[in-house]
């Protein structure tokens, strides 16, 4: 039984052979802080982030792409795939997706997460293949393939072809970064203290990287949290022009790196890209006007893929069927797999 795992800053999913996405929860884990025993995990923790009391913990243990807390990720991961894995599945193998740029020491604790659960092997493969895999381009053959990967946490861009990476740079930044920044933006103009969560459903509600269209009515949401100064509950509505100034300093460090990853690239790689155009995955690839933005300052035709924030599940999915070439040792094929352990 092969298991596919994208271990994500914000959302974790998993994917069986023969069976496809079984699994799609936040990657967040609620634990008591004094006796350090797990309460929830995934979605029911996601619930609690902000509303917990002091002797329970609920956060997110990924931070940027990489595991920051190790031991809540192990019961994380143990407990997510409990809920899919059944008894009779023995020793499973488990291709994981990693950002581009991890440390040794950083997939070690990747692997160490996953093993805990008690697989046969964990293979690992870097995000942008994975996510070109999903996107239905061709990374096996020599015709240069470009995808963006822009996560939560990360944002992975590459240049692909022959199984293999060509150009790349990952970045940390991401969706969460644009939350934060709205957070902290509520709180100086507005002297209004909110939590991430509702940084992030105002970003999704009225956050736009396109100029305002003269003709329709500015769209605004109402955000709610408590008064920096009073300590009462209040709540705000703020334009969507307000939040385009705030995350499109964000969406320009995302840009500038795909601007660096085609400058630094080989010339007839370049020349596949500007044919077939750059490729956008993950879930921020959806926010409205990000694919004009990179097409205006790349002057490259920029498309989103279909459902870009599952691409790299789909994409390790179909990263399963070249596990059987590594266990074959074999030195002629091409293989997109990274890394065995």
């Amino acid at each position: 039984m092969d298991i596919a795992l994208d271990l994500g800053s914000s959302r974790t999913r998993l994917f069986i052979d023969k069976k496809g996405k079984v699994l799609d929860e936040a990657s967040v884990a609620a634990y008591n802080v004094i006796s350090n025993k797990i309460i929830a995990v995934g979605d029911e923790a996601y619930a609690m982030l902000g509303k917990t009391p002091d002797s329970i913990s609920a956060e997110y243990p990924l931070a940027n792409g990489v595991i920051s807390q190790s031991a809540l990720v192990e019961d994380m991961v143990q407990i997510l795939m409990k809920h899919v894995c059944t008894s009779k599945i023995v020793m499973p193998r488990v291709v994981a997706a990693i950002p581009g740029d991890v440390t040794e020491v950083e997939k070690r604790a990747v692997v160490n997460a996953i093993s805990a659960f008690g697989v046969r092997r964990v293979y690992l493969i870097e995000n942008s293949k994975v996510a070109a895999m999903g996107a239905g381009l061709d990374i096996m053959g020599p015709h240069g393939s470009m995808v963006a990967d822009l996560g939560a946490g990360t944002s992975d861009i590459a240049i692909l072809s022959l199984g293999g990476i060509a150009e790349s740079k990952s970045i940390k930044t991401g969706g969460n970064k644009m939350d934060e920044e709205i957070l902290k933006y509520m709180k100086r103009e507005y002297s209004l203290v909110i939590g991430l969560p509702m940084a992030e459903r105002c970003k999704k509600a009225i956050g736009t990287l396109s100029e305002p269209d003269g003709d329709e009515e500015e769209k605004t949401f109402r955000v709610k949290g408590r008064d920096a100064i009073g300590g009462l509950p209040r709540f705000v509505d703020v334009k969507a022009s307000e939040i385009t100034a705030v995350i499109m300093e964000t969406a320009m460090e995302i840009v500038s790196a795909v601007k660096d990853v085609i400058e630094n690239a080989p010339p007839e790689l370049v020349g596949d890209i500007y044919e077939d155009g750059i490729t956008l995955t993950g879930g921020l690839s959806k926010l409205d006007g990000f694919a004009k933005l990179i097409a205006d300052n790349t002057g490259i035709r920029v498309k989103v893929a279909k459902d870009p924030e599952d691409c790299v599940i789909l994409g390790c999915g179909e990263a399963t069927k070249y596990i059987s070439e590594v266990e074959k040792n074999s030195k002629t094929d091409i293989n997109p797999l990274m890394a065995a352990y």
